[in-house]
């Protein structure tokens, strides 16, 4: 018998053409925003690795892309207000303009500390897109150019966010059932 990951889901809040449609729309902006600009995108891993690999997709200017892993949840669905970094930069961004990319903007504490950390490399601008925006836990002051959605103060999975490592794979964004991550 073949387990579906959609019996976790109480809800789905957003559909995969939904989703796809937001992210040219957003890519679209990018684009614009940023034209004779030197881009570096830099999805925050592993979240953000499904919207950033689609986001570049839709930006029709020339940009490099890296990747940053940074952890201040582990297992836990609450944040444990430690930050670590796991992966930093490959490239240097000195003069460069950058744009990270999230998947989930939720307290803010770890996209916080990111901002801080990048800023002693001499970037020429750091900005934040962020495919979903759950403001009603927000403890960080964070100033996001672009989102995609808001999200309610519920436990969100899909589309590259997880739950334990788990659910990253449905193409859709749902709520997870509180009885799979309350036992």
């Amino acid at each position: 018998m073949e387990y579906n990951l959609r019996n976790d889901i109480s809800s789905e809040l957003f559909t995969e053409e939904v989703i796809r449609q937001k992210v040219q729309e957003m890519g679209k902006c990018i684009s614009k925003d940023y034209y004779g600009k030197e881009l570096v995108v830099v999805g925050v891993l592993k979240g953000s690795v499904v919207f950033t690999s689609d986001l570049i997709k839709y930006i029709t200017i020339p940009c490099e892309l890296d990747f940053m892993a940074v952890s201040s949840y582990g297992k836990s669905t609450q944040t444990s207000g430690v930050v670590r970094i796991l992966k930093d930069l490959d490239n240097d961004i000195e003069g460069k303009h950058v744009l990270i990319v999230e998947d989930i903007v939720d307290t803010g504490i770890t996209l916080s500390y990111l901002l801080d950390y990048l800023k002693a490399r001499k970037a020429a601008s750091i900005e934040i897109v962020s495919l979903l925006n759950k403001q009603a836990r927000r403890k960080a002051d964070l100033n996001v150019k672009y989102i995609g959605f808001d999200v309610p103060d519920e436990f969100i999975v899909g589309y590259g966010i997880d739950y334990a490592e788990k659910y990253r794979n449905l193409p859709f964004i749902g709520i997870l059932k509180r009885e799979v991550y309350e036992k």
